[in-house]
């Protein structure tokens, strides 16, 4: 997933890692990008325990924010806007579309203009892949596609573009 995003990799960009967990996708990003700084997002104490163990090495690269993404003021803990946004098997967490919708429009605020989403979940739950689709653009995301699918499990790529308010 993330060798699909298109930025120079030796750039000391900005990353949001949405529903982070124990940091899997954080050292992925980190491998990809070495001069990242990558904002941490979660909601379990617990997961960056793990999180923080697993990512020592990068320690002075990472922020940990504790957060629920169903609070409408998590976006103005994170931080932001940045260079790229990756989030891995967690936004169906969410359990419902309404939330998954307001997720995504927070997310596309979060976002740089041009700056890649990375969304790797299972997306068959909540409406299917072409649903998310049209709920990411609807959240202002530009040129939102699928890279890669397998039985309503894939990998969606958006684009920040002019958000809408919320």
């Amino acid at each position: 997933m993330i060798a699909t995003a298109s930025l120079p990799r030796d750039a000391a960009i900005q990353v949001l890692d949405v529903g982070a967990g124990y940091g899997f996708v954080t050292e992925e990003v980190l491998q990809v990008f070495p001069h990242a700084r990558v904002t941490l997002q979660d909601y379990s104490g617990l997961m960056f325990a793990h999180a923080r163990e697993r990512l020592a090495k990068a320690s002075d690269q990472l922020t940990y924010t504790l957060s629920d993404l169903t609070d409408p003021g998590w976006t103005e803990r994170v931080g932001g806007p940045f260079d790229l946004i990756v989030s891995a098997i967690a936004i169906h967490n969410l359990r419902s579309t309404e939330a998954i919708a307001t997720c995504y429009r927070g997310i596309a605020r979060l976002l740089k203009p041009g700056a890649p989403f990375l969304d790797y979940d299972i997306f068959r739950q909540f409406g299917g892949i072409e649903s998310h689709i049209g709920l990411m653009q609807e959240a202002g995301m530009t040129r939102v596609s699928r890279t890669w699918d397998e039985d309503g499990t894939a990998i969606i790529v958006g684009y920040g573009g002019r958000a809408p308010t919320p």
